[in-house]
């Protein structure tokens, strides 16, 4: 059977809408009392190379929630055509999805800025192969949401990348849509006040942001809860992160272990609940050497909050 039968035939995703906005009359429960039920795990930081490992070192972080980078099943498909049975078996929930694009170089800043996302024309023909094939897989297994760093925004609506970005992810962002999947764009790689005004224009409701306040950190884009108040009409997802800040401008910042950081959590999580949001926050680790025992930790951290 091949790998989009197999997906199509996957019953992996909890149905229904997974977040709300806006103010509302009748009392939510507080995030900080039904975080624990909504965490996720970031497959792509554990960096294994099968499902059936993913679903180990899942069991040993105690959650069987993940928000699943897609690329493996589209790349790797004899290791991972299994995935969909073998996570049924095992109770694991995909919440979401993840693909990356080609050519990345995460390096340094200026090398991330002209490599990253869907804007370097020399890679646009084959990333827009890859991101069709990565909304079949979306699709066969039922998401509802996909994540991705789009690219460095121009900061002026006048920037001629403004206007090629616009058309590119228009084209993305409808071939998702038709298969009733919503996108969030990964945040950090410019202000929250550039974001905004790029989706205002884009004006797609299935088009959003997956929330990363240490990114905010990493790249020294403004307060991490500044920036969730200014993209709370567009919030679709979080990642459970944290960093610390430069102290050499032109520099990356320092992701660290969730709670020993910058990311200032009880007001995150305050202010998450405060917007009536109850959608998934996924764990991601992307650093350091033991990474279940630091995903394991920031579980442990949030849900004593």
């Amino acid at each position: 059977m091949s790998l989009a039968k197999r997906l199509a035939k996957s019953e992996l995703v909890r149905p229904g809408g997974i977040w709300t906005l806006g103010a509302r009359k009748r009392a939510l429960p507080k995030m900080t009392q039904q975080i624990e039920s909504r965490l996720a795990v970031c497959s792509w930081s554990l960096q294994t190379e099968t499902p059936e490992a993913l679903i180990a070192n899942l069991r040993e972080i105690g959650l069987s929630r993940v928000q699943l980078a897609l690329d493996p099943l589209r790349d790797n498909p004899d290791a991972w055509e299994k995935t969909p049975e073998l996570f049924a078996a095992a109770g694991i929930e995909i919440v979401s999805g993840m693909f990356g694009t080609i050519g990345e170089d995460y390096t340094t800043l200026e090398t991330i800025k002209d490599t990253g996302g869907v804007l370097p024309d020399q890679h646009w023909d084959a990333n827009w192969e890859g991101i069709q094939k990565i909304a079949d897989i979306a699709e066969g297994l039922g998401l509802k949401l996909v994540t991705f760093h789009a690219g460095f925004l121009p900061h002026e609506e006048s920037d001629p990348g403004f206007a090629k970005l616009m058309g590119r992810i228009e084209q993305i962002a409808g071939l998702f849509s038709a298969k009733g999947i919503d996108l969030g764009f990964e945040t950090g790689q410019e202000t929250a006040d550039t974001l905004k005004l790029f989706l205002e224009k884009l004006n797609r409701p299935s088009v959003g942001v997956n929330f990363d306040p240490a990114n905010m950190i990493l790249y020294a884009k403004g307060d991490p809860i500044d920036a969730l108040n200014t993209l709370a009409p567009f919030l679709k997802q979080c990642h459970i992160k944290d960093a610390t800040l430069t102290k050499e401008p032109g520099t990356w910042g320092e992701e660290v272990t969730v709670g020993t950081g910058e990311v200032d959590w009880t007001a995150f999580l305050t202010t998450l609940d405060n917007l009536g949001f109850n959608g998934d926050c996924c764990i991601e680790r992307e650093a350091g050497d033991q990474r279940i025992a630091d995903i394991r930790t920031a579980k442990e951290f949030v849900t004593r909050l």
